[in-house]
């Protein structure tokens, strides 16, 4: 049951339309959309190979409605050929026409849907700051940039007000999918609707404004902010959007693409908007298959204040600051010869270590604390030897001398995901050694083979039978 007072919110805003949207709310079924990455495979190559049971989303190139029981259980899933997100969360990154090597920052990422998203738009000589302030949803941030095999990304966790210091006007366009009172996703997750309440819904339109006033500044001039919920409350869509342009005239609403607003209804325009803020954009279940979504798009047209430094937390976990001791060149120097040796060309990224691993590293300034990750994990070494990261497969397993094929309807592709050992030994030509194992042309992961088998070097907490429950969740 929707909250009435949700209900006589709605009816305000939409008159006798409403009724519509609570039916779709309360009656209709939700949809299973996902995205082909484009960083791992081509969509070409991805209608050849596709088994899922899918159906394109006319108005996204590279999205698919699927009928799939449990996708996320697929090889395309654990390979990171797809990544399960709703239509409407896929299209707020649509609005965004990015060249390939911009810079973006995704300021509240999790679970990392546009992240990825992002950085299969801007390729391997941009950049994608993804920064999340919840620490363990910022590990699962992590962890999924890791299965997309993003190669220029950096995870951090910091408070949203503190990115400013490191990246004032330094984004070519930033993305703030701001937390909120979820009322676009009620039929999805039953917690939202027992959450709900206008109070709840007026906190979060001061936090989202409180971000908003932050990472303003880390848009270049010249650059974009895209600023979206996935709610309808117009508290946390239009009058925040109004507000936001009053009080920051350094920016302008722009126009949507119409592939957005073909879809879509327009902003609301209510009494007392100071902007036209027709020009955003309202996804809603009973216009457009999918959930609740808000988008809009504002340009920078000059400069901002330069803000005041925050250091809210002591100095601790910047890469690359150790001094290069002897360890420390013998460690770059494995690290190198391992990819001379096993792909077909060194990346031309910057080789960092730090703590007993060495990292590909994209160019870019770092702030001096909450830094998970920066770009991508090569190995460890250890006593002379690198023992590579599942990182490096995810990321640059196409670029391997040597690969494992083998096709998704292969039993032992469900034998690797499970952890297993698998025997390789009808394949004459593998040579031993490390290599990734590519489903259906993706990576899944490492293996190690010798004498015919290939031991298993995909991580436990991605394996099926231990996170089996977390892997269909979509991405709003």
């Amino acid at each position: 049951m929707l909250p009435k007072e949700f209900k006589e919110r709605m009816r305000g805003l939409l008159g006798q339309e409403a009724e519509k949207l609570f039916s779709a709310l309360e009656c209709g079924e939700s949809v299973k959309s996902f995205r082909v990455n484009t960083d791992k495979i081509s969509l070409e190559d991805f209608e050849k190979v596709n088994k899922l049971d899918a159906q394109k989303i006319p108005h996204i190139p590279y999205g698919y409605y699927t009928n799939e029981q449990k996708p996320g259980n697929t090889a395309a899933h654990h390979s990171g050929m797809i990544y399960m997100q709703d239509p409407g969360a896929m299209s707020s990154v649509c609005a965004l026409d990015l060249p390939v090597g911009a810079k973006v920052l995704d300021c509240c990422a999790a679970p990392g849907g546009k992240s990825s998203q992002l950085a299969a738009a801007v390729g391997e000589d941009g950049l994608v700051v993804s920064n999340e302030y919840v620490s363990k949803r910022a590990a699962i941030l992590q962890g999924n940039l890791e299965r997309m095999g993003c190669r220029a990304a950096v995870v951090l966790n910091l408070d949203a007000r503190e990115l400013c210091n490191t990246y004032f006007e330094y984004f070519d366009a930033v993305v703030c999918d701001a937390p909120c009172s979820g009322e676009g996703m009620f039929r999805k997750n039953e917690q939202a609707v027992s959450e709900w309440s206008v109070e709840n819904v007026n906190m979060c339109a001061e936090r989202q404004k409180s971000i908003m006033d932050s990472i303003e500044k880390c848009v270049k001039v010249g650059g974009y902010l895209l600023y979206s919920t996935c709610t309808f409350s117009l508290e946390e869509n239009e009058m925040l959007v109004d507000t936001f342009l009053s009080e920051h005239e350094n920016f302008e609403l722009i126009a949507l693409p119409q592939s957005i607003t073909d879809v879509t209804a327009k902003g609301i325009c209510y009494s007392g908007a100071a902007h036209d803020v027709s020009k955003t954009a309202r996804f809603y279940p009973h216009i457009c298959p999918g959930e609740g979504q808000f988008i809009s798009l504002m340009k920078k047209t000059s400069a901002s204040e330069q803000p005041a430094v925050r250091k809210d937390k002591a100095k601790n976990n910047k890469p690359g600051a150790d001094r290069a001791d002897s360890a420390e060149r013998d460690a770059l120097k494995v690290a190198q010869e391992f990819l001379k040796k096993h792909l077909v060309a060194v990346p031309k990224k910057q080789l960092s270590y730090r703590g007993g691993t060495v990292r590909l590293c994209p160019e870019c300034p770092l702030p001096e604390y909450g830094v998970l990750m920066h770009g991508v994990c090569v190995g460890e070494v250890v006593k002379g030897r690198l023992v590579p990261h599942h990182q490096l497969f995810s990321a640059y397993g196409s670029e391997f001398k040597n690969k494992l094929c083998l096709s998704s309807n292969d039993p032992r592709v469900a034998e690797y995901i499970k952890g297993m050992e698998i025997d390789v030994s009808d394949i004459p030509e593998i040579s031993d050694g490390y290599m990734p194992l590519m489903v259906d042309g993706c990576a899944l992961g490492g293996v190690k083979i010798s004498g015919g088998k290939a031991k298993n070097h995909y991580p436990k907490g991605l394996r099926t039978d231990i996170c089996r429950n977390s892997l269909t969740q979509l991405d709003f």
